[in-house]
This record gives C-alpha cells, structure tokens and sequence, in this order.
C-alpha cells in the first residue's frame, strides 16, 4: 500500500513520496512543485476546476463560485452548512474532499501508483483559542481525506514534518509561517535523528496578514468608516463593519454575494455623504469582484515586502483606482502580528525549558515567514543563532514523503 504526504494549506497545496530513500515532490499542476488551494465551480459547463486553472476561470468573469482558503473553515460551523453549488446541495467538507480527491488523482497519473493512504500535514493548532474548535477541525479534516478516497490517514503537525526535512545537526527552531497559522518546532538533529522536543502553534497567517491591510487601505474606498444618512430625519451612521470583515477574508468572500446585499448596498449609496465609496462597494459585490480584489492586496503585500514601496492596483474595480503601501506602512501594519507570533515562539521555548542561547538555528519555513517584519522580530530574539531560509515551499511536504517512507519502509 503506497502512502501520499500531502500537505494541504490554506493558500497552496503540494504531495510528495519516497523515492529510492529521498523525497520526491510530485508536480500537480505542469511542473509546478504546489496547487494553489482554490476551488471554481462552473456553473455553464458543470465543470470543477483547481489551481491556477481556477483562479483564471474567476479572473476572467466566468460564472461560477471560486473558493479559497477554505482550510480555515474547518472546525467551524460554516464547513458543515449546506449550500448550493451548481445543481447539488454540499458542505464545505465535500469541497475539499473532492479538492483532495484531485490531489490523489493527479498523483496517482504522475506516479503510475495508487495512494491508498495518506499522512497529512496539519497545524499544531488549527483554532489556538478554541479547544472544542480545534478538535472538530481535526474530524472535519479526517471526513474530507475519508470522502477523498483514502483508506486511512494520519497526521503530523507541520513544523515537525519540515524538522524531518531540514539537514544538518544541533537545537533547531523551525519557524512555519503559513496562509492560516503560524507554528513552531524546536528539535534536535544528531546525523540521521531528529527528536522533537516541543511544538506550538497559533492562528495567525498569511492570510489574515491580507485581511489587515485590506481593512486598513482598501476597505475605506469601499466605505469602510463612511456615513450614511438616516432614512428619515438628521443624523447618520457608519456602515456595518461586518460585511467588510467578511469580504476582506479570503474564506468567507465567496459568501457575500447576493442580491439582497446589492440592494441594500445601493441604498446606502442613494442615502450617503459619499455616494461613490458605496457605488464601488455595489459594484465589487454585483460583478463577484472580491477575490479580485484580495489577490490585488496579496500582490502588494509580496512587493512591498521586498521594495520600497506598492501600489495595490485596483483598476478591477475602478480605472486608474489604487493606493499606495509604502513598506514602512507594510511594517506597521504587521508589527502586532509579528509580536504574536513572537510571543508563541517564546511559549515554544518554554515548553521546551530552554533559552534563546540554546537554539543553534532558526529555519524558516512557510510563505509567509519571507515578510521583513517576520525575521527580524525573531531575528532579535535569537541574536545568536544562524538565521536559514530552507526550501520555503516544499519542506513539509519533503518530510511528510519522508514519515510516508519510514511508515511502509520505502
């Protein structure tokens, strides 16, 4: 029975194997190494598309639902609610489950083998504030591989799959910054050993990292804080917060669209101060503009990163529309994140009675973990340790192969 490592995230998704004793990362999509976790649903032609596939069908208006990042519904009660997609009733855990059934397919045709079990990769802790949470995501998790196909899973938190993966000996710290949360691994690497000495996670990513600055430079255009006068008599009032929440979270954009929400944005339009901020709002929502929209603060987050400044391009929505973020701005902005993230590696340290001089190496690992203000809160916190950025993308998956390996002896 061959056994698939899969290492299913909130932004991307990849699957490897053991090889003649060495992992081996399985393209999934041409050469690629990962699948971007997005889902579309055609509604003309009854077709499921994944991937970049997926994500051009919604850039380029198709009809249909695109979903991403639905790994964050997991636990909550928004994975097991019915909705209607295409002609049939499913849960969110049947749209994962049938992503997941892609992956196995697409493996299985690159390989010539046939998965029968899987050893996923998982969060320390999908919900770090919700215990009850973070059990059910877990279920929900095991439904979807179940429903994909697999005769039996197990799984391995994350950070000690990339721990496997990551070469050389001493006190390491794994660092693994993802789409949904953040975790961390201390470990230690004697020649072909690895023992894992603690693990902790929080839910913090990449993805809510897109959420803050949507909120703070894209919303306002849209009307976030803006005035809307009341239907009879003086006085107004700020819109609800809420549906900007919802449309600034890559998971819960899709569930925003409908034409009662439309109707009620274009009244707020006729009743505001600033009628165009709600136009655009009517607009983004009539012509399913959201993820649009995220992929344009995504971009300018990446940029920012690694320049001066970005200019989040929102001409999607409105010619010549954009606004500036300087990376200072980008800084700021993640800076409280940062000292979360920070705080859980400390807690990390804690499980593991240790010190920051006891950490060898810091091994970042994870998307995510490339943003400045990242590496250099954690830089500071472990100003003797060699800081390494390993195979950002692929580390866990090359170890999830690697346990795979060792479980059926490959």
């Amino acid at each position: 029975m061959a056994t698939l490592g899969i290492d299913f995230g909130t932004s991307n998704t990849a699957a490897g194997w053991m090889q003649r004793g060495a992992p081996v990362v399985i393209p999934l999509e041409g050469q690629n190494a990962t699948l971007p976790t997005a889902i579309f649903l055609e509604f003309g032609s009854k077709r499921t598309l994944y991937g970049q596939a997926a994500a051009r069908a919604m850039m380029d208006g198709e009809d249909g639902r695109f979903m991403r990042a639905l790994k964050s519904v997991l636990g909550t009660p928004l994975a097991r609610e019915r909705r209607q997609f295409m002609a049939e009733k499913l849960t969110l855990i049947e749209v994962i489950a049938r992503f997941l059934s892609e992956i196995k397919a697409r493996a299985e045709a690159a390989t010539g083998q046939t998965f029968d079990a899987a050893i996923s990769g998982r969060p320390v802790r999908f919900h770090s504030v919700d215990a009850a949470r973070d059990a059910q995501a877990l279920v929900d998790l095991t439904q979807a591989y179940e429903m994909a196909g697999f005769g039996s899973v197990s799984f391995l938190p994350e950070p000690e799959a990339a721990a496997l993966s990551v070469k050389g000996e001493g006190r390491i710290l794994i660092v693994d910054i993802g789409g949904g949360t953040s975790d961390f691994t201390i470990c230690e690497k004697s020649g072909l050993d690895t023992r894992v000495i603690a693990s902790e996670g929080i839910r913090l990513g990449g993805t809510d990292f897109d959420k803050q600055i949507s909120l703070s430079h894209i919303m306002p255009l849209l009307g976030l804080n803006a005035q809307i006068g009341n239907e009879f008599g003086e006085g107004s009032h700020s819109a609800p917060r809420g549906l900007y929440n919802d449309l600034a979270s890559w998971e819960k954009i899709t569930f925003v669209y409908g034409d009662k929400t439309v109707r009620e944005v274009r009244r707020w339009e006729r009743l505001a101060r600033d009628p165009k901020v709600f136009g655009r709002l009517a607009d983004v929502l009539e012509m399913h503009l959201g993820h649009d929209v995220a992929y344009a603060v995504e971009a300018g987050k990446i940029t920012a990163n690694g320049a001066s400044e970005a200019m989040i391009d929102l001409g999607v929505v409105e010619k010549g529309l954009g606004v500036s973020l300087p990376n200072g701005d980008l800084m700021a902005q993640l800076f409280p994140a940062a000292q979360d993230i920070a705080l859980c590696a400390e807690a990390t340290l804690k499980a593991a009675d240790m010190t920051p001089d006891d950490i060898d190496r810091v091994v970042f690992v994870g998307g995510s973990s490339l943003l400045g203000v990242i590496q250099q809160r954690i830089g500071l916190m472990f100003p003797n340790a060699a800081m390494e950025t390993s195979e950002v993308f692929t580390a866990v998956v090359d170890g999830l192969a690697i346990a795979a390996g060792a479980r059926v002896g490959a």
